[in-house]
């Protein structure tokens, strides 16, 4: 059983964010590069953006990320997981949509912004760690599915990450991965446009936070998509890895089984 993280414990980790890549960047003031995940630049981003966060997903996506989170609480609730950890949890719809499919489940939310966490306490996830995804506080197999929606992107290090959702799944238990990515096809050039002239724009006029919205963009070209995406599920502790595609290709989702080879 995991049991709830007292405050000052909580207050203590946060000292460990960020440890698992290079010094904090020296512009406070701006989204990480396009080029980079640096985990500091990465938390001060999602610090500065916490307020309006829902806000610039549901306006961005045209109201279409409620259906993706719906999906993937569903497919979870397939497994009937007793313990859930949602990593990256943000401002926690992720891990709301799951505890609602699964009221008997302990769903714990995990991030490593402090400010989004305050959200997601704020809308009723009681469950809820500061901690870096690259180095988390629970004994080994603690977990019984281990979920992640629009956050691997953003970690330091992918392979580390994975490996570590691994260790602290159950034998025999899941993953899944909820990201963006991009559609084929003769839309492909129009979303594109719509990502890096839009979205930018839009979310400044909701946020103010242009930079972070261009940091997305960038970051959702960079990742894995497809057969590369669950070939790194594959390679990283987890086993048959398959992906679905979601609303042409805009998101995608991931699902594997803990491999029982994995030490």
């Amino acid at each position: 059983m995991v049991s709830r993280v007292p405050e000052d414990v909580l207050r203590a980790r946060s000292a460990t964010v960020g440890r698992m890549a290079a010094a904090p960047s020296n512009n406070d003031g701006c989204a990480p590069s396009a080029a980079s995940r640096e985990p500091a630049a990465v938390r001060r981003m999602f610090d500065r953006i916490a307020r309006r966060y829902d806000l610039a997903n549901h306006v961005l996506s045209g109201g279409i990320d409620f259906w993706w989170r719906h999906r993937a609480a569903e497919l979870v609730r397939q497994w009937r997981p007793a313990r859930v950890l949602d990593l990256a949890t943000g401002s926690g719809d992720l891990a709301l949509a799951i505890a609602r499919k699964l009221p008997q489940a302990e769903v714990t939310g995990v991030d490593f912004s402090p400010e989004m966490l305050a959200i997601a306490r704020a809308k009723g996830l009681e469950r809820i760690v500061l901690a870096d995804a690259l180095n988390l506080p629970f004994p080994d197999g603690s977990f019984d599915c281990v979920t992640v929606a629009f956050g691997l992107r953003n970690m330091a290090d992918w392979g580390a990450a994975l490996r570590e959702m691994a260790r602290v799944t159950a034998p025999s238990g899941h993953l899944l991965v909820l990201e963006f990515s991009l559609p084929r096809g003769a839309v492909q050039p129009l979303y594109r446009l719509y990502l890096h002239r839009g979205v930018p724009i839009l979310a400044a006029l909701v946020t103010g936070q242009k930079d972070a919205y261009q940091y997305l963009a960038a970051s959702i070209e960079k990742f894995p998509s497809g057969h590369e995406m669950t070939k790194l599920i594959d390679g990283h502790g987890f086993v048959h890895a398959g992906a679905r595609s979601l609303s042409g290709g805009i998101a995608s989702m991931y699902s594997a089984r803990k491999s029982s080879q994995w030490k």
